[in-house]
């Protein structure tokens, strides 16, 4: 999950810069938050925040993991498997059992429809500050805004 890591494989590959210590770790393009703007920076800045903040709940994963053997990452119809229509969607997933995350999947997109599972009431989340009052019923599509600074989050009710 990228709010969880700004490290791994970095794109694209550079050489081999020597045969002995530090000089055998292959690098990549530049993954340092600074590294790309600063509107960029705002954003995984904001992210990063959001991350420290939900640490209790990342622990509370973390330990039903563990105990249970329940994924942190979960499909629609991990948590709902009833609504048939949960079983059709492959762009969505859940963070646990509480929040529903939609992710921007293409570039310069600024809409998308999101499914709220049916058999639970929902409302915005999408830094980390409930975006309004609204509780929103599970079991229909809605399309939101989703402007490059937000990742679409819905919390369960």
């Amino acid at each position: 999950m990228v709010i969880f890591r700004l490290h791994g494989d970095r794109q694209p590959q550079q050489p081999q810069h020597g045969t002995t210590g530090g000089a055998t770790c292959l690098s990549g393009a530049p993954n340092e938050i600074w590294s790309f703007g600063d509107e960029s920076y705002d954003i995984m800045k904001k992210y990063l925040h959001l991350r420290e903040r939900l640490r209790p709940y990342v622990r509370e994963v973390m330990a039903e993991a563990h105990e249970k053997g329940s994924p942190v990452i979960r499909t629609l119809f991990y948590e709902f498997p009833q609504d048939k229509q949960c079983w059709e969607i492959d762009d969505q997933y859940f963070f646990g059992h509480r929040y529903l995350v939609a992710p921007v999947l293409k570039e310069g997109q600024t809409k998308r429809e999101v499914y709220l599972p049916k058999g639970a009431k929902w409302r915005r989340f999408d830094d980390g500050e409930v975006k309004d009052a609204e509780e929103l019923d599970g079991g229909q599509s809605i399309e939101v805004e989703c402007p490059l600074a937000v990742m679409p989050v819905f919390e369960r009710v």
